[in-house]
């Protein structure tokens, strides 16, 4: 009895140690598992973070942008107003000059009517006066 108790008690015991082992196995297997879990959350959190980064980085551009556009528009008008007062005064000034100049022809021109009514009057009286002297003459004669 006692001879075949103990190779009974030995298997016993490898299978024991079997199981032991495979369990270890197991453990080991999980336990990497986990770490490989852990190393893709890490993954993830670090991409998370550039992601959250790129967009504030595009928000500020987007800002930048805006700001610039308003500058822009802010100098239109400004050119604008600029113009507006430049143009104006240069306007009325032509006008003005022009006004003159209208003014000024029209003297020229009555000037010039004048200055022609009188030499047609001289000339009328330039020949009254031949007629007369031609008449005197041929009286004389």
């Amino acid at each position: 009895k006692q001879q075949l108790q103990q190779p009974q008690r030995q298997q016993q015991r490898q299978q024991q140690q079997q199981q032991q082992q495979q369990q270890q196995r197991q453990q080991q297997k999980q336990q990497q598992h986990q770490l490989q879990q852990r190393q893709q959350q890490q993954k993830q959190q670090q991409h998370q973070r550039q992601q959250r980064q790129q967009q504030q980085l595009q928000q500020r551009q987007q800002q930048k942008q805006q700001q610039q556009l308003q500058q822009q528009q802010q100098q239109r008008q400004q050119q604008q107003r600029q113009q507006r007062q430049q143009q104006q005064p240069q306007q009325r000034q032509q006008q003005q000059h022009q006004q003159q100049q209208r003014q000024q022809h029209q003297q020229q021109q009555r000037q010039q009517q004048r200055q022609q009514q009188q030499q047609r009057q001289q000339r009328q009286q330039r020949q009254r006066q031949q007629q007369r002297q031609r008449q005197r003459q041929r009286q004389q004669r």
